[in-house]
């Protein structure tokens, strides 16, 4: 009896013990928007590579200050404002601002909620930024948040806390070369208050290292450590850093701009889509306005189709994308950007398979409606400019298609479609399924394979960037510039024009007709352009210029047959030197 009693209990220990294993494992893989069946736990990295989205997060002593000095607004990013391109704020000046500094609304569980709210599936917040202020508590240097200001609290350790408790990822970003207010760091003073010589080397045996070493120590299990601006930073150093992250946090991974190619994966720049797909691990980033750091005036904030267009198109090249948040001086996100996370984070929660453990897009590019994202042997179709005449046009695909379907939790409505050539025809409401971003569901019957080349929509038409173009006596060349201080904008544009200069780019047109070209490019003066076909036809015309980018008319041409076609740009007269050709514009006639 003893020995049947011993039985049936270990019976039912194991059953209960299979039936928790099965529901955490359920529960983990809902959270990342898959199906009801059993999965391994997260491991590190996985919130980075299947995850695919992030809140970044800009605060320290510059969200008190929130871009104004002496009476002085500043605009641009703020986490800058101490910096000599904005209000030069002296050393001793800055330091004086932490015994001010005292956010007490300041509530971690709040924002790792939000986070998870928006579909954000890990965080990462400035520990140290390039001021050199310390958000942790550091024993290697009183300049921080616990030593120098009232509040006396820790942030990051209340934050790292609540993201485990909510089953987000937390990591850090280190400014491991600037370092504005300790002696020796890299824009930082040159000597110590006593008036000894301080180098880089002092800084980085004082300050940098004994810091990473505090925050990948202390604050359990980190997702990754995000250096910034490692400008001439010794390639030892770099290394040496890598190497206690990696010693400290086995599974966390180091961000590409730990400078010399050490990083696990590549940062793209800030406010940067990629226009074609990147390989392997990498990232995009952005903000909710246009400060990272917080601003007092700074009200222009991104609407949530935008956030989900800029997260869409990332996931689409195959990447990661961190949206940064400024919480105030007092510690709260502002609420524009809560409302617009939480918005967009209802749309995710609803299309859950777009966006978590996901491929990126056949077409390696966008197309003109919108994106496509791949999961297993469906094709999620992103669609941002809905089509008004009832049909969607998808060109190129090779593989045969099985379903369609309107995705979405509560409309799984059937579609319509046939194939056309080379392109594929969904019928499709006139009325766009959803206000933000409608998603078809396309079912194959294998991995799809796909014609890459740039297609011009029947109903659009297409504007394409001359990084698709080939080029002949001239050159594409990327460019980044900034609008406001830190607000960074990024084209490609063909320079070193000659008179024998030509961009020729490759394009599908699904009926034969006539279709207008329109040409985006800065210069001095008045440029004469000139559009050929390779089946003959060519127009030309001058349009005046401007030292900004902008699209100009040149005119109608004809193409006599559907399929594949040439158009060639060529630069006839004015101002060679000064001509910048960003983008060609087809759109179809319609009479």
């Amino acid at each position: 009896m003893n020995k049947l009693l011993i039985i049936s209990r270990t019976l039912l220990l194991v059953i209960l013990i299979t039936h928790t294993f099965l529901l955490k494992s359920q529960e983990m893989n809902e959270m990342w928007g898959g199906s009801a069946e059993v999965k391994s736990p997260v491991k590190h990295g996985q919130y980075f590579a299947d995850g695919n989205y992030c809140m970044f997060i800009h605060w320290g002593l510059y969200s008190h200050i929130a871009n104004k000095w002496d009476g002085k607004t500043y605009y641009g990013i703020g986490e800058w404002l101490m910096n000599s391109n904005m209000a030069s704020i002296p050393v001793d000046e800055y330091k004086a601002v932490a015994k001010e500094f005292n956010p007490v609304e300041f509530n971690a569980r709040e924002i790792a909620q939000l986070a998870k709210d928006a579909g954000m599936k890990y965080i990462i917040i400035t520990s140290k930024h390039h001021d050199g202020f310390a958000m942790f508590h550091s024993k290697a240097n009183k300049f921080n948040i616990v030593d120098a200001t009232p509040f006396g609290r820790d942030p990051m350790k209340e934050l790292s806390d609540a993201c485990r408790e909510l089953g987000l990822g937390f990591g850090f970003y280190y400014s491991h070369n600037q370092d504005w207010t300790y002696p020796g760091g890299s824009g930082g003073p040159r000597v110590d208050h006593d008036g000894n010589k301080k180098t880089f080397d002092d800084y980085f045996a004082e300050k940098c290292l004994p810091q990473v070493e505090e925050i990948t120590k202390n604050y359990g299990e980190i997702e990754l450590i995000w250096f910034d601006t490692p400008g001439n930073m010794p390639e030892k150093y770099a290394q040496q850093l890598v190497e206690v992250v990696h010693e400290n946090q086995p599974g966390a991974l180091v961000s590409g701009r730990v400078g010399y190619n050490l990083g696990d994966y590549q940062t793209l720049g800030d406010m940067e889509v990629p226009l074609k797909n990147v390989d392997g691990l990498w990232e995009g980033i952005d903000v909710t306005n246009d400060s990272w750091g917080f601003a007092w005036y700074d009200e222009n904030w991104k609407t949530p189709k935008q956030i989900l267009t800029t997260l869409l198109s990332t996931i689409a090249r195959g990447g990661t994308f961190m949206m940064n948040v400024g919480p105030d001086g007092m510690g709260r996100i502002p609420e524009p950007a809560r409302q617009s996370l939480l918005s967009a984070g209802k749309w995710i929660a609803g299309y859950p398979q777009v966006v978590y453990g996901t491929d990126a897009s056949p077409w390696q590019h966008a197309l003109p409606w919108g994106d496509v994202i791949i999961k297993d042997k469906k094709m999620y179709l992103v669609v941002f400019e809905w089509p008004r005449t009832g049909e969607l046009w998808l060109p190129g695909l090779q593989t045969s298609i099985e379903d369609v379907r309107l995705a979405g939790k509560s409309n799984k409505q059937k579609l319509q479609f046939s194939k056309e050539g080379e392109w594929t025809r969904i019928k499709v409401p006139f009325q766009a399924p959803d206000n933000m971003v409608s998603v078809l569901e396309v079912t194959l019957k294998d991995y799809p394979k796909v014609d890459t080349t740039q297609a011009v929509d029947p109903e659009t038409g297409i504007n394409i960037s001359v990084l698709f173009a080939e080029t002949d006596n001239c050159n594409v060349t990327f460019k980044s510039w900034i609008e406001k201080f830190g607000e960074w904008k990024h084209t490609y544009h063909v320079n070193d024009w000659e008179r024998n200069s030509t961009v020729t780019w490759e394009v599908t047109v699904k009926e034969a007709g006539t279709y207008h070209i329109d040409l985006t490019y800065s210069g001095q003066g008045r440029l004469v352009w000139g559009i050929q076909t390779d089946e003959g036809y060519a127009i030309q015309n001058q349009q005046n210029s401007s030292h900004i980018y902008t699209k100009h008319s040149i005119g109608w041409i004809k193409f006599d047959k559907p399929g594949k076609h040439t158009i060639t740009a060529k630069l006839v007269d004015g101002s060679f030197e000064n001509a910048r050709l960003t983008h060609l514009s087809v759109t179809p006639v319609k009479f």
